[in-house]
Order: structure tokens, then sequence, then C-alpha cells
């Protein structure tokens, strides 16, 4: 498959799109929270490309984590395939 994006490689091979929110605690202002969001091609429910940001978060940035919530999407699936009885001509 010459050409194909590497999105669409990706959600052949079973990757889904992310949506993570992460809140975290300011570490100059440890009573509040901040959050961040991002979206990322990722495989449920493993999440390995989001369990490997989180460990590099918590090994390398100084803001400890509160909360993660992920909204997760198969972009290709059976579900997208539906039976269509009929034609319809356009001219």
């Amino acid at each position: 498959m010459d050409g194909a994006s590497q999105d669409f490689m990706k959600q052949l091979e079973g990757y889904g799109l992310s949506t993570i929110e992460i809140h975290y605690f300011l570490p100059d202002h440890p009573k509040l929270l901040q959050l961040f969001a991002f979206q990322q091609y990722d495989v449920a429910p493993r999440f390995p490309v989001l369990r490997g940001f989180l460990d590099y978060w918590s090994r390398e940035i100084e803001g400890p984590l509160h909360s993660v919530r992920i909204a997760h999407n198969h972009l290709i699936g059976p579900q997208e395939w539906q039976a269509v009885d009929g034609i319809i001509s356009i001219h």
C-alpha cells in the first residue's frame, strides 16, 4: 500500500483514535489542577501508547497526576458495513 498515510495504516492494524484528558497538579501551586488534552492513535483496552506516555510523564514531568480520562473509537470496523437495499442513479 504505497502512498497510504501512517494514520490509515495504524487503523488497519487495529489502532483507534483516543482522546485523552490528563488532570495534574501544578508544581508551583500544588492545590491547583491543570488540564492537558490531546488525541493519538492507540489500541484499546490496553492503551500501550498512552501507558508509555504516562510512564514518561511520571519520570520526567514535575506535575503530579490527578486523573486520566480516555474516550476511544475504532475508526475502521465491522459496524461500518451495512447492507443497502436499492440502487440510486445520479445523472
